[in-house]
C-alpha cells in the first residue's frame, strides 16, 4: 500500500469520527462545539501516554482515550451546556461558551506536557506517534486497525441509535424535542449521552489522527477546520453524512497533495488545508445541502420516477 494512502486511511478515519461527534452534538443540543479541537488533542496524549508509560502499543489505550473524552463531554455538558440550554440560549453563545472550554482544556494540555518534560523527560511537544505503529500485511497496521475500528464505532453507534430504546428516544428528541419531552422523554439525559459519545468520538479521533501526523498540543487547533469541513461537507442535519463527510475530506486531503505535489511541485504543500476547503465549497454550490442533502435528493427522484412508472 502507497505511504499516502496508508496515512490517508487513518487520519480519515480519525476525521470522520471528529466529524460525526460535531454533528451530533448540533443536531442534538443546537451547539457547534469548538472544545472538539482541544477534546481531540486530549485524546491522542491519553494514548501517548499509556504507550510511553505503560509500554504496548497504542491501540491498546484507544479505550481509555474514549472514556477521556466521555469525560469532558460530561463536565463541559453539566457545567455549561446545560444550563445555557434550559435559558434558551441562541446558537451563537452556546458555540461561545464551547471556544471558552477548549481554551481552558488547552492551557491544561500546555501544563501537562511541561509536566512530560520537566518530571518525566519525555518530549511531548512534537510526537511522532507512528514509530510505535506495528506492521501488518506487509503495511503499517494504523492503516487497517484504525478504519475497521472507526467501522466497528460507528456500526455500534447505528445500533445503538435504530435498535435499543434510548437510541429511540434519541432520535425522537433530535426531531422535536417538545413533543418529545410531552411524550415523557427526558431531554437532560439525552444531551447528556450526547455529549458523551461525542467527547469520546472527539478524543478518539484526534487520537486516530495523531497516527498519521505529528502530535503536538495544538493537534486539535490545526485540524477543527478540517473537522467542521466535514461536518458542513456531509450534512449538518444528518450524523451519517456527517461521517462520511469527514472521511472524504480526510482522504481528499492526502490524495489531492500527493497528486498536485508530483504534478506541479512540492511548493503545493503549503497550500495544504485549502484542498479539503475547496472541495468543501465546490460542492455546497452543487448540494447546498451537503452529501446527506444530494442523497436524499436521489432517493426521493428516484421514488418519484418509480411511482410515475406504477401510475402508467
Amino acid at each position: 500500500m502507497p505511504a499516502w494512502l496508508a496515512s490517508g486511511l487513518a487520519y480519515a478515519s480519525g476525521l470522520s469520527l471528529t466529524a460525526g461527534g460535531i454533528t451530533l452534538l448540533y443536531i442534538t443540543t443546537r451547539t457547534f462545539n469548538f472544545a472538539h479541537a482541544s477534546m481531540a488533542t486530549w485524546g491522542f496524549y491519553v494514548v501517548y501516554t499509556g504507550t510511553v508509560l505503560y509500554g504496548g502499543t497504542p491501540y491498546r489505550w484507544l479505550p481509555l482515550s474514549f472514556l477521556f473524552g466521555a469525560l469532558l463531554g460530561v463536565i463541559c455538558y453539566l457545567v455549561l451546556n446545560r444550563h445555557l440550554l434550559a435559558r434558551k440560549a441562541n446558537t451563537i453563545t452556546l458555540m461561545m461558551s464551547t471556544l471558552g472550554y477548549d481554551l481552558v482544556l488547552l492551557a491544561f494540555i500546555q501544563m501537562y506536557c511541561d509536566y512530560l518534560t520537566y518530571s518525566l523527560k519525555l518530549f511531548p511537544r512534537r510526537v511522532t506517534m507512528s514509530v510505535y505503529d506495528i506492521e501488518l500485511f506487509g503495511t503499517s497496521g494504523a492503516s487497517v486497525i484504525l478504519p475497521l475500528t472507526a467501522v466497528a464505532v460507528l456500526s455500534l453507534l447505528h445500533l445503538f441509535i435504530t435498535r435499543t430504546k434510548f437510541g429511540t428516544a434519541m432520535r425522537a428528541t433530535i426531531e422535536n424535542s417538545l413533543l418529545a419531552g410531552a411524550s415523557g422523554i427526558n431531554s437532560d439525559w439525552v444531551y447528556l449521552a450526547s455529549w458523551v459519545i461525542g467527547g469520546g468520538m472527539a478524543a478518539l479521533g484526534g487520537a486516530f489522527m495523531a497516527m498519521a501526523m505529528t502530535g503536538t498540543p495544538v493537534l486539535g487547533m490545526t485540524t477543527i477546520p478540517f473537522m467542521f469541513a466535514g461536518a458542513i461537507l456531509g450534512g449538518l442535519h444528518s450524523l451519517y453524512g456527517g461521517i462520511l463527510g469527514g472521511f472524504v475530506v480526510g482522504l481528499a486531503e492526502y490524495a489531492g497533495v500527493y497528486f498536485l505535489a508530483a504534478e506541479v511541485g512540492s511548493w503545493v504543500l503549503g497550500y495544504r488545508m485549502a484542498i479539503p476547503l475547496l472541495i468543501m465549497a465546490v460542492t455546497l454550490m452543487a448540494f447546498p445541502q451537503g452529501l446527506a442533502g444530494a442523497w436524499a435528493t436521489m432517493v426521493g427522484r428516484a421514488a418519484g420516477l418509480r411511482k410515475r412508472g406504477v401510475e402508467a
